[in-house]
């Protein structure tokens, strides 16, 4: 079984990740069922609130988290990130990067990932070029407006973009046959019910 890690702390918007989060954890379509779960991390073990007033209790302080127990840190948004509070998440993505462990960050996250130098030499993208000026980085110019892009063992997002933001987790995790991954797409983001055929032709096939 390996562990996809997901940070939680006050504030986390819930919305960017659950798309991804969900469908993680839920083997149908999977490529290989059964292979992903989801533990979530904290600064402590202490329960977070959510900006939608969910409480979580994290599994583990990210102090023990270690990328090699790990398939991936996804990195949510949330209002603290433009302060010092979550800085330990940044370095903890960096410990990974160094460690060829993928990490994935959606809205304010990506400013944690400027700090720390990991988007100085990768094509990457945020809510807005002008929100990681404000990082003092040096990767300005492999900024591209965006919706979500990959590159390398670095994933980044704009808030809005929760399912492409998905998308591209999925393809990094091999989760999904590309077909399957498209149909979900297809199903989710872009309300086709083309997609949904797809995906249970295939759920149908691939039955116990």
């Amino acid at each position: 079984m390996k562990t996809v890690h997901v940070a939680v702390y006050d504030t986390l918007a819930d919305w960017e990740v659950g798309a991804a989060t969900a469908h993680i954890a839920n083997g149908n379509w999977h490529r290989e069922p059964g292979i992903f779960e989801v533990a979530t991390v904290g600064l402590t073990t202490d329960a977070i609130t959510t900006m939608g007033r969910l409480r979580v209790t994290p599994d583990l302080a990210v102090a023990d988290l270690e990328p090699a127990d790990s398939a991936m840190l996804i990195l949510p948004g949330a209002d603290q990130w433009m302060g010092e509070d979550l800085i330990a998440f940044a370095y903890k993505a960096k410990e990974f990067v160094d460690a060829g462990v993928p990490v994935a960050a959606i809205c304010g996250a990506t400013f944690g990932l400027a700090r720390t130098g990991l988007l100085d030499n990768r094509t990457h993208t945020s809510n807005a070029a002008e929100l990681l000026v404000y990082s003092e980085y040096s990767g300005a110019a492999h900024y591209v407006d965006a919706p979500a892009v990959t590159d390398r063992d670095v994933i980044t997002a704009d808030g809005m973009s929760p399912f492409e933001f998905a998308r591209e987790i999925f393809a990094r995790l091999d989760l999904y046959e590309p077909r399957i991954l498209e149909a979900w797409y297809q199903l989710y983001a872009r309300k086709d019910p083309a997609g949904y055929a797809v995906l249970a032709e295939y759920e149908g096939s691939h039955a116990a």
